[in-house]
């Protein structure tokens, strides 16, 4: 797993490369709680290149939109591929999270300006 991010504007994206499984997650869980420490209050997952998303995984994610949605902020995940699509619908989490197609689309569903 590789974690990069990148800061638009307001809006922090966040892309995670390969698997955010219970080996991966602990590692992805301090990443992203650091970001959320800075200045963060709108965040975007680029899942564009996740392979596999575990229960672990899911649970990193719930715990940024926890944090997010305590500090008034916004979440959105897009670019899931069909598997990890899936589990998000699976677990009930899509009706928490808005999912979108694309990072721009993102950034619209969040009705920001990045720049």
């Amino acid at each position: 797993m590789d974690i990069n991010h990148a800061k638009e504007g307001e809006i922090t994206i966040i892309k995670i490369n390969g698997l955010l499984d219970a080996t991966t997650a602990p590692v992805a869980d301090k990443t992203i709680k650091k970001i959320l420490k800075r200045d963060c209050l709108r965040m975007i997952f680029d899942f564009s290149t996740l392979d596999y998303l575990s229960s672990g995984g899911l649970k990193v994610i719930l715990g940024a939109a926890k944090e997010l949605r305590r500090k008034e902020g916004q979440i959105v995940l897009c670019s899931l591929s069909k598997f990890v699509k899936e589990i998000f619908e699976i677990s009930g989490i899509n009706s928490l999270i808005p999912i979108t197609e694309s990072v721009e689309s993102g950034i619209e569903q969040m009705g920001v300006n990045p720049v």
